[in-house]
């Protein structure tokens, strides 16, 4: 797991890696308010963004999930939410497998499960040993903007 702001960029930029640059450089710059909700093909499904708009929950109604082919690039254009994080090293079987599918696995609970404050400007790198609890609200629901950036791993070995 990495967290950054993109802010930061410059500084960050010797020490990400190249996977992870690639996603941050689509970020860089854009007019998010004007990026409509949906996909949006950086090079086809090896790079994509979903740009997403919702409303945070208690943690309590958001299942923890991981990805087998693809690390996440979550980032907050606007709005705030917390994100639960853990190792995958000692986690449960899932309790829903769509790796075929959708590449997501959802749990019921992680164990050593930590959280991270994501306010507008801020990203956190998941990557596939990574499970995450994302859209969780931090006092009171929140309006969020989301800028989701999906890198197949596997393409990149």
């Amino acid at each position: 797991m990495i967290y950054g702001q993109l802010e930061n960029m410059a500084h960050e930029i010797s020490v990400v890696p190249g996977i992870v640059l690639e996603g941050l450089r689509f970020l860089e710059g854009k007019d998010f308010a004007s990026l409509p909700a949906g996909r949006i093909d950086i090079d086809g499904d090896r790079v994509f963004a979903l740009v997403q708009d919702y409303r945070t929950k208690p943690e309590t109604e958001v299942r923890p999930e991981a990805h087998s082919r693809y690390l996440d690039i979550q980032f907050i254009a606007s709005g705030c939410e917390k994100i639960g994080f853990a190792s995958s090293t000692d986690a449960p079987p899932a309790v829903e497998d769509y790796s075929e599918e959708r590449d997501i696995r959802f749990y019921d609970h992680v164990p050593h499960e930590s959280s991270l404050l994501m306010t507008a400007g801020s990203y956190a790198v998941f990557f596939p040993w990574d499970i995450h609890r994302p859209g969780c609200s931090i006092s009171e629901p929140c309006d969020v903007r989301k800028i989701l950036v999906k890198i197949d791993m596997h393409h990149n070995r």
